[in-house]
């Protein structure tokens, strides 16, 4: 759809370098991706945040985020390796499952306990669960993408396969080249995810290198350089 709309538009909105190999390279204006206004002004490690979710403030906190329907193979890895994380003394998890996949994960969990795991099928405050996370597992499409640049926090992408030629792997490798986040393969995150988030809790100096370069990259005022470009073609 973009390809067939790009012949006839004079200016293409874009969210990352390297878009030229798919659009005419003059008409490439890079403007971010509008995303929600609370996320910018997120407060980081706020107290409502640790109530809102009754986690300790003392703990490291993983958020995994799969979309409002679920990833798959995301919530897959999380099962799969759950004991791991258990091991983990200092971590607690706040787990979006999706709608999809909510029923599983809720029997699971229950044939497996996991008191340091807060799972739902959708978070409503998606500013607080931002706010307390010191590492976030997500899918790497582009809105996603954008809003992770400007929360600015560590975060371990993996790529969806079942999107038009392979876009969610370019969305996440425009940050990988620019060590702004870590990237696992769809199909190695069954056994490599929860391993890379233990390392990586523990390593304090990339996290605080994963979070600084990713900020970089962050646009929090993509919606008016849009509206800019409509008035310069207006």
């Amino acid at each position: 759809t973009n390809r067939l709309l790009a012949k006839k538009a004079k200016t293409i909105c874009v969210a990352y370098e390297g878009m030229e190999k798919y659009f005419p390279k003059d008409k490439i204006v890079i403007t971010g991706n509008p995303i929600r206004k609370d996320l910018t002004k997120i407060n980081q490690k706020n107290k409502e945040a640790f109530d809102y979710f009754k986690i300790d403030p003392a703990k490291k906190v993983l958020l995994v985020i799969g979309g409002s329907l679920g990833a798959r193979t995301i919530n897959q890895a999380m099962m799969h390796q759950l004991n791991l994380l258990k091991t983990q003394e200092n971590l607690e998890v706040i787990w979006q499952t999706g709608k999809i996949y909510f029923e599983h994960v809720s029997t699971y969990l229950k044939e497996n306990p996991a008191a340091k795991v807060k799972y739902f099928d959708f978070i409503t405050r998606m500013d607080l669960a931002f706010s307390v996370a010191d590492l976030i597992i997500s899918r790497a499409g582009a809105g996603t993408i954008s809003e992770l640049c400007i929360v600015g926090k560590p975060v371990i992408l993996i790529p969806s396969p079942n999107v038009a030629e392979d876009h969610q792997t370019q969305n996440a490798m425009a940050l990988v080249r620019k060590n702004a986040a870590e990237m696992i393969p769809d199909g190695n995150a069954k056994e490599q995810m929860i391993p890379r988030v233990i390392d990586l809790m523990k390593d304090e100096s990339r996290l605080k290198q994963l979070s600084a370069n990713i900020k970089k990259l962050g646009l929090p005022d993509s919606s008016e350089r849009i509206v800019d470009e409509i008035y310069k073609l207006i």
